[in-house]
């Protein structure tokens, strides 16, 4: 009987922090390291992560989009609205996702995240 191997965060991690230190400016493991970073509760190491992206990468929806996530998680409201803008203002249209989100759980009842999901619902 075989058995399925366990997903390794940490391994993961180690693996893509080794690259980041050789290769700094490698646009897909710092987004990687975001991610992996916020799903094992280092939010503010994630933070730190989306802050650089957004930097090597200004005009990436979904960078600002990430950004805006860890503000959130950061309780950071006025900032994550700030960014979550941004992506819109560059593209960013998962309204779906917006919603049910959890790291936006903080601006669920924000009056100006509620306007930002009204612009972004599809015209009939």
């Amino acid at each position: 009987m075989s058995t399925k191997p366990k997903h390794d965060p940490q391994f993961e991690i180690e693996f893509f922090e080794s690259v980041h230190r050789r290769c700094p400016d490698y646009l897909e493991v710092v987004g990687l390291l975001g991610g992996l970073y916020t799903r094992v509760g280092r939010i503010t190491d994630g933070l730190k992560m989306d802050r650089k992206l957004v930097r090597l990468d200004p005009e990436n929806p979904t960078a600002h989009y990430n950004l805006a996530c860890s503000l959130a998680l950061c309780r950071k409201r006025p900032d994550a609205l700030r960014s979550l803008r941004q992506a819109l203002a560059l593209g960013y249209d998962d309204l779906d996702w917006m919603r049910q989100d959890p790291d936006l759980e903080i601006l669920k009842d924000d009056p100006e995240f509620l306007q930002l999901l009204r612009q972004l619902k599809p015209q009939s």
